[in-house]
């Protein structure tokens, strides 16, 4: 099978350790991992913002980097979503990569049927499912199936773990008051756990959290979940 890994703009620019730790335990599940060059921004946030035909092209610039690919995984779920239920609406051509486009814990789980991938990590772990692999992709348990599954991990249920952190992409900037008070209340219950670290399946929900505990000096560090899930078992 050959896996096509979409690293996603957040990731490439942000948060690379992400994207090498897909790399890393898709090769030790014994996958080989590729990396087009030609990939570039999906086009979610022109979409969301309202500039569809800016988002026309980087969809069409997706199929074509991608159309070799068996498969395409990426470590999030707000621009698989975008790739799956919009890009086809943009460019229907590019319905056969949507379809092939997966968020991690999808494909772990539902392709590859596996949920224990040999990890270890010995803290105590939260975790914030973000909205839109909540509600879009409809991800469910998927990805705390994974986590269970790591040994020595202590994960501790999240209060009120389905609302949205307030990031929302652009809205944390146009609606800048509300993402601050969504923001407090999912900080509240995160340091409501005693977790030593948050995790997610989205950076950028995990920046947005990650900056609000920092802001508030809670020993919580926010790292995706295959992040986690790489770490060697002992």
């Amino acid at each position: 099978m050959r896996i096509g890994l979409f690293i996603t703009c957040v990731n490439d620019l942000l948060y690379p350790g992400t994207g090498r730790a897909v790399v890393r335990l898709l090769e030790r599940l014994g996958h080989r991992v590729g990396f087009p060059l030609e990939q570039t921004c999906c086009g979610q946030m022109h979409h969301n913002s309202g500039y569809r035909d800016l988002a026309v092209p980087l969809a069409r610039r997706f199929a074509a980097a991608f159309r070799g690919y068996d498969a395409i995984v990426a470590p999030s779920g707000s621009c698989v979503a975008m790739v799956r239920d919009v890009h086809p609406r943009l460019v229907p051509e590019a319905a056969g990569t949507a379809a092939r486009t997966y968020e991690l814990s999808e494909f772990l789980i539902d392709v590859l049927g596996v949920t224990d991938v040999g990890a270890r990590f010995p803290h105590r772990v939260t975790y914030h499912p973000s909205c839109h692999g909540l509600r879009l992709l409809r991800l469910g348990d998927r990805p705390l199936r994974l986590l269970r599954a790591v040994r020595d991990i202590e994960l501790v249920e999240l209060p009120g773990a389905e609302e949205c952190c307030g990031f929302g992409g652009t809205f944390a900037v146009k609606n800048a008051d509300v993402s601050g008070a969504m923001l407090a209340d999912k900080c509240a219950a995160i340091r409501a756990t005693g977790a030593e670290y948050v995790t997610a399946a989205d950076n950028s929900c995990l920046t947005h959290i990650g900056g609000g505990l920092s802001r508030l000096g809670a020993p919580v560090t926010a790292v995706h979940y295959a992040e986690i899930l790489a770490g060697r078992d002992a």
